[in-house]
């Protein structure tokens, strides 16, 4: 007879504890409202607009939402199973609370202080020549996907802390099942603002001019709220 019980052991099956469930989401809405993901899809969204029609703009504008979705959950399970591999889980959960503050108190910092320090909670300004040409470069919903997945090795510096945390949680044990669930569920969380966005401006509710414009009004209260739940995070891992 199939031994459930023994087989999850076998597996190290540990459920997901309800505690985890709003730390999970809390990261993942600061990765959603990071201004570097939306800048991005901006840049792709007007370069097809200036070549097509806003119904095939829309379209690769989904199908890079999707290889984006595709690339951020393959890096979160091969870094999940490195972690796992190298032992270091214990290790590694430890610190994860120091380096949710640290996260915090940089984009807390850009709201003060925009760009001060030399660096930015951003896609690296170096950066940034190159990812412009690379998604300016895309035509058709097919360059699309394939950007949307190269264009993660340039987003993860601004928006890989969140995930990073999310990573540390699941590494105390939790099975295939669970973390492949939590990872699922994190992406569609982080991804959700830009579909919103493409879809205003398919049913003309936005426009490219319109959420640029926000974007860059309120970026330093983006960083602010990022910063403030990510400051929240860590203290309660660290003395919880």
């Amino acid at each position: 007879m199939f031994d459930f019980p023994s087989v999850c052991d076998a597996f190290r099956c540990v459920e997901i504890n309800s505690i985890d469930i709003p730390l999970i989401t809390g990261a993942a809405f600061v990765d959603s409202i990071n201004p570097c993901a939306i800048a991005v899809l901006l840049i792709l969204l007007a370069g097809l607009l200036s070549i097509g029609t806003k119904k095939k703009a829309v379209i690769a504008g989904l199908a890079f939402i999707s290889g984006l979705y595709l690339a951020y959950l393959t890096v979160g399970l091969g870094f999940w199973g490195i972690i796992q591999w190298s032992g270091l889980s214990r290790v590694f959960h430890q610190i994860i609370g120091a380096i949710a503050i640290i996260i915090g108190l940089a984009n807390i910092k850009d709201y003060f202080w925009y760009g001060g320090l030399g660096f930015v909670t951003e896609v690296p300004r170096v950066w940034r020549p190159k990812m412009k040409q690379l998604l300016q470069g895309v035509v058709s919903p097919i360059g699309a996907f394939i950007v949307g997945m190269a264009v993660t090795l340039f987003e993860l510096p601004c928006t890989g802390g969140p995930y990073l945390f999310v990573l540390g949680l699941l590494s105390q044990g939790y099975s295939w099942f669970s973390v492949v669930t939590v990872l699922l569920y994190y992406n569609l969380v982080f991804v959700l603002p830009l579909l919103v966005i493409t879809g205003f401006m398919y049913f003309g509710y936005a426009s490219i001019e319109k959420v640029s414009g926000w974007k860059d009004k309120n970026i330093r209260k983006l960083h602010l709220v990022a910063g403030l739940v990510m400051l929240i995070l860590g203290l309660w891992v660290l003395f919880n």
